[in-house]
């Protein structure tokens, strides 16, 4: 049993990151006022370190900068390989596994060891790697470190264990998969060329052996010499010399012609009864002129020429297309017979591979289907219809359709919601695909036991959100919602959007769903806010649109460079309530200066839309340019569908709107929240400045006047990329008071500390990362600061302080409240923490008719940095949800029986009395410490520095193990887990070494023990913290290994195998072994052990399965020992019966002789 203790709150100590002219870190905290004890209250806290542990669990998306591709055609599994080292193995649905190289090195070629459950990948840094894929979780046996050639080209043979490896210097080496050590036969580029050649052939870019005679290899070298080797006489059968160089080389089936593609567009057709001179020469795409030349072609990067028993040979092939076409997509041409079919895609072509029905190159290879590879896609066309469709692809490759701006989790979801999304977006679903099976359907996947309701939402740049199922670790897109049909199209390059943001005006910055009362909010870059409803009818709606006016007044930025004790003017004028407008003014509304004023970013579309079943806008909430500056970006929000509430702020105040009635009750800036009387004392280098007090919040007019101070540093005001990117900065130039500008002003002005387009801006998400302001994009890039942070950065820049974070709930608003009422905690960038209480009418009629009033701010918490995240746990230690209320169709035909009422779920105040008890507990937390309050005593109870030389990006209350507690990620990469209420630390991963933007913008926790973020721009990655997940993720994970025969070879007749030479007799172990090749030079490669072997898998073996695995390596090894001892009894017999014949003989000779003979 854990007891509740006191702990000091000002207890802090300076930050080693903070720089001169700034406040210490520990200085932002400040000490509460003497509260009286709290009684002594029990919490068992259930959870300890032992039930958390860190691992990856499964990747989804498309593979990011694709490089290789390789497919096995009877285990039926792709593998796609990528220029940061990774390689993604794909299967049936559900069957999805990412494997990483340690260097980072990009992939280059892949060779599956075809139905032996093995990979070959060799990557750029000349190193070749075996991966062992009869595991869940693959990993290398060997590998191979070449030092003095650079690999270009690997080829294995079917049921081979030699690999072929040319290299940049031309010479072809052979490596023995089983032991990954180098044979001592070479094939060195001068013996495959003639000795009268005078120049260099150049790197090896094809190698096959011949379908008629696996003792035959042919080479292909880059300036366009080809040579046959005969790897028995160790002599070429013949040399071709090409003027065009070559890119590939295809064989054809029977092993009398192959088909080669050359840079100048033209394909060659070689029979090999005269290598004189090309069979055939083919330009697909060059057209003959008037002049009578031909046109200019791109290259073609490859060929592949199979034959089909019932119709003509498929050549297919990329690239070929003429120069003059001009903005012409890349393209995969189909040739069959005289039909020639050109396959325009939308991005360009990494690597193609054509599927056949056999694994043996010397049968009719039976296409049908070609897997084509983009930069950012993969498909897959049907060659057994003749206009070639494409497959659907099962596996969430889309992600990306858009880039994706934000990311939300929710693994605790209705179970009925995720049938009812994938029935309205199955609706809208493409068709025209083809209507066999998706072809890649090799490995096992089952749907384990620890399953649940888990859905992903990501915004993108296009405004538009996609819903995705989630569930037992697959991806299965739901629904997708275009938010920019709200809105009018604006002009290109005219109007007010594309002054705000040229390229995404509609891009997502953040969601907030209630998956109970399924209403949905979306914030957007033109900082704008949309409020949808779930219905599952259609309707014909009008919109309805807010104006809210929250803007920075010149007179609200204090200079550095001003007297101290001048005090500094704001208006409040322009925080009082705005009405709201069913439509914007009109674009040409502006001062007569030429100013923009009072006009939002983007215009709502003013007339009746017929909207479809699913998620369908009701209201649309945007803020005003104000005196020519554009409004600043939206950088918190928080919705209750209970109360019918909504609530957003940014960098120069609060607004809350009330949804349901469509009317602004508060519009205030931030410093005007905090009431008559600010209790605090502010930081000693940043004066207290004499301020009037205000009266109270609802009653604003406009003559009245505040007095600002000078906060410690708003920590929005950061720079990523070389522009700010944060919501709540500042157009202001530092230490100059802000002027009004002109037209061209503000938009020079947000080029610089402003507003970016947003493909180049983060979402709000990562307002509190600090960058440093760097001129190359380089450095843009790749710098990350560790220790600045918004509480500590420098003071010498104008900023407001910003509303980071909101939270509705019920909780005592002053420490003199008896029972809960419905409140707004608010967080601000300097680590203040506000209670705003409010009354709300209970009754349905009154509450769509009587205002909602909001009373002055209550309690007012501090931390050190900026707010982050609010929770609540009843005395217990239980979380308390918020208040919701239950969905109902607001289209759904009137039941005159059953009327529609609201339903609210923990809205009462005595049902929450109930279940908090006496007062509850409030867990905060900020980017560099969490606190733990009792209220409404607002008592500090436990407080625990997260971080000193970091801040804090993500932070979550989650539910876990039947338990609760706090889940952080720093900007250093750490991932950490603190008990509740106590805050006790239960895990420290340093998980991610180097964070970037992308994963501070889009990490975050959700129950059960999961977390995702973006690992690059196409693809989420999942990960969890339980230790019990991590202990059951062999049983969720897919089996990429199958046990299936391989198929027979074709019988070939006695005519064919008599005339068809000695193919079945070679014997590679004989001419590549150590007996006959000898030992090849130790300094020309490298072989390192891998972690995969059984060693490794020992290690690595863990749970049932692993139980499995070590009785299955157990008996292997003793098969291999009982082997061994079989072989030596059999030796030692054969010895025995040698000296017995020996002795037998020995007797024998000397039986006759007389003992004076010997």
């Amino acid at each position: 049993m854990k007891k509740f203790r006191k702990v000091l709150d000002g207890l802090t100590t300076s930050s080693p990151g903070g720089t001169v002219g700034s406040p210490s870190c520990g200085s932002a905290a400040g000490t509460p006022t003497a509260a009286p004890t709290p009684k002594e209250i029990d919490v068992q806290e259930t959870l300890v370190s032992e039930n958390f542990q860190l691992c990856k669990t499964v990747r989804h998306g498309f593979p990011y900068q694709p490089t290789a591709l390789a497919f096995d055609p009877v285990q039926k599994i792709l593998a796609v390989g990528s220029r940061t080292g990774g390689v993604r193995i794909l299967g049936r649905p559900g069957v999805d596994c990412f494997c990483q190289h340690e260097s980072g090195a990009a992939v280059l070629q892949l060779q599956f060891l075809i139905n032996e459950g093995a990979l070959v990948t060799a990557c750029a840094d000349d190193t070749l790697h075996l991966w062992n894929l009869r595991q869940r979780r693959p990993a290398i046996l060997h590998s191979l470190k070449f030092n003095r050639e650079r690999i270009t080209f690997c080829h294995l043979p079917f049921q081979s264990k030699w690999l072929y490896v040319g290299t940049e210097r031309g010479n072809t080496h052979i490596v023995n998969i089983e032991s990954f050590i180098l044979s001592g036969y070479v094939i060195m580029w001068n013996k495959a060329i003639e000795l009268s050649t005078k120049t260099h052939p150049g790197p090896v870019v094809h190698l096959s052996d011949s379908p008629k005679d696996e003792g035959k290899l042919l080479i292909g070298f880059e300036s366009g010499t080809i040579v046959q080797w005969d790897l028995r006489g160790k002599k070429a059968d013949f040399r071709i010399y090409y003027d065009e160089a070559i890119h590939s080389v295809s064989w054809h089936h029977e092993g009398k012609q192959f088909m080669c593609s050359h840079s100048d567009g033209s394909l060659t057709l070689w029979n090999l009864r005269n290598t004189t001179k090309p069979f055939q020469v083919t330009f697909p795409h060059g057209k003959i002129q008037k002049d009578g030349r031909k046109e200019s072609c791109k290259p073609i990067l490859k060929v592949e020429y199979k034959t089909s028993r019932n119709s003509e040979p498929f050549v297919i092939f990329s690239g070929g297309l003429s120069y003059d076409k001009a903005g012409r997509r890349p393209t995969l041409t189909i040739m069959h017979g005289k039909a020639i079919t050109v396959l325009e895609m939308d991005y360009p072509i990494v690597e193609f591979m054509a599927l056949c029905e056999t694994p043996y190159n010397n049968e009719v290879q039976e296409p049908y289907a070609v897997v084509v590879l983009l930069e950012k896609d993969l498909i897959v066309v049907d060659l057994t219809q003749s206009n070639f469709p494409v497959f659907e692809n099962p596996y969430p490759m889309d992600i990306h359709e858009s880039p994706v701006t934000c990311t939300a989790y929710f693994a605790d979801c209705p179970p009925d919601i995720i049938p009812i999304l994938y029935s309205i977006g199955a609706k809208h679903k493409k068709t025209g695909y083809s209507q066999k099976e998706w072809p890649i359907a090799g490995g096992t996947w089952t749907l384990g036991s620890h399953t649940y309701p888990e859905i992903i939402i990501t915004g993108h740049a296009d405004g538009s959100i996609k819903f995705w199922d989630a569930s037992a670790i697959t991806l299965q897109m739901l629904y997708k919602l275009k938010t920019s049909k709200v809105f009018e199209k604006p002009k290109p390059g005219e109007g007010r959007a594309a002054e705000l943001v040229e390229e995404d005006p509609f891009a997502v910055q953040m969601v907030s769903w209630c998956p109970q009362s399924r209403i949905f909010c979306v914030v957007g870059i033109s900082a704008h806010i949309i409020l949808y409803r779930f219905s599952k009818y259609d309707a014909n709606t009008q919109i309805v649109s807010l104006e809210v006016r929250l803007q920075c007044e010149q007179e609200d930025v204090i200079s550095p460079s001003e007297n101290e004790n001048n005090p500094c003017f704001s208006e409040p004028s322009p925080h009082s309530p705005q009405p709201h407008h069913q439509h914007p003014a009109s674009p040409s509304s502006g001062t007569p200066e030429g100013l923009k004023d009072s006009i939002p970013c983007l215009k709502v579309k003013d007339r009746v839309v017929r909207v479809p079943p699913g998620y369908q806008a009701e209201l649309v909430i945007q803020l005003l340019w104000v005196d020519g500056e554009p409004p600043q970006q939206i950088t918190s929000l928080d919705i209750n569908s209970a109360y019918g509430l909504l609530a957003f702020g940014n960098c120069n105040g609060l607004a809350v709107v009330d949804y349901l009635q469509k009317t602004i009750l508060l519009c205030l800036s931030t410093l005007d929240l905090y009431g008559a009387a600010d209790p605090y004392q502010r930081l000693t280098r940043s004066p207290r400045r004499n301020r009037q007090s205000t009266s109270g919040l609802t009653e604003l007019s406009d003559n009245q006047q505040s007095v600002d101070m000078e906060r410690s540093k708003s920590p929005t005001s950061d720079h990523v990329n070389g522009h700010c990117t944060s919501p709540t900065s500042q157009p202001c130039s530092a230490g100059k008071p802000r002027v009004p500008m002109g037209p061209e002003g503000p938009r020079l002005t947000r080029r610089g500390p402003g507003r970016p387009p947003f493909r180049k801006a983060q979402s709000a998400a990562c307002m509190e990362i600090s960058l440093p302001v760097s001129h190359t994009e380089e450095s843009r890039e790749n710098s990350f600061s560790r220790s600045r942070s918004s509480s500590v950065s420098s003071i010498d820049r104008d900023t407001k302080e910003a509303i980071t974070t909101l939270q509705f709930g019920e909780s005592y608003g002053r420490k003199s409240d008896a029972l809960p009422t419905p409140c707004l905690w608010v967080g601000t960038s300097l680590g203040v923490v506000l209670l705003i209480p409010m009354s709300i009418p209970t009754d349905q009629e009154e509450r769509m008719e009587e205002p909602v009033t909001i009373g002055p701010s209550g309690a007012v918490l501090m931390l050190k940095g900026s707010v982050l995240r609010f929770g609540f746990l009843d005395c217990m230690g239980a979380l308390i949800q918020s208040p919701h209320e239950v969905w109902r169709d607001l289209n759904a035909p009137e039941d005159p029986d059953r009327p529609r009422r609201r339903k609210l779920v923990n809205f009462s105040p005595s049902s929450s009395q109930d279940a908090c008890g006496e007062g509850h507990l409030a867990v905060v937390c900020s980017e560099r410490q969490a606190k733990v309050f009792l209220m409404p005593s607002q008592s500090c109870l436990f407080v625990h520095n997260i971080t000193e030389s970091s801040f804090v990006l993500r932070a979550d209350v989650v539910s876990v193990y039947n338990s609760v507690c706090l889940a952080c990620f720093c900007a250093n990469g750490h991932v950490m887990t603190l008990s509740l209420p106590s805050l006790r630390p239960l895990m420290d991963v340093n998980y991610l070494p180097l964070t970037d933007m992308r994963i501070a913008r889009t990490f975050c926790f959700t129950n059960g023990g999961q977390a995702l973020y973006l690992s690059s721009p196409t693809e989420i990655q999942r990960i969890t913290y339980s230790q019990e997940m991590c202990d059951n993720l062999q049983e969720m994970l897919g089996e990429l290994f199958t046990p299936i025969e391989t198929p027979e070879a074709q019988n070939r007749g006695f005519l064919k195998g008599f005339f068809g030479g000695n193919a079945h007799t070679f014997d590679r172990e004989e001419l590549f072994g150590e007996a006959a090749a000898g030992k090849a030079s130790r300094s020309l490669a490298q072989h390192i052990p891998g972690q995969g072997g059984m060693e490794g898998m020992k290690v690595a073996a863990s749970g049932a399965v692993g139980e499995l695995a070590r009785a299955r390596i157990a008996l292997d090894e003793r098969g291999q020992r009982l082997g061994e001892l079989e072989e030596r009894t059999a030796l030692m017999m054969t010895s025995a019966e040698t000296f017995s014949k020996h002795a037998h003989e020995l007797m024998l000779k000397c039986k006759d002789k007389k003992w004076y003979q010997f």
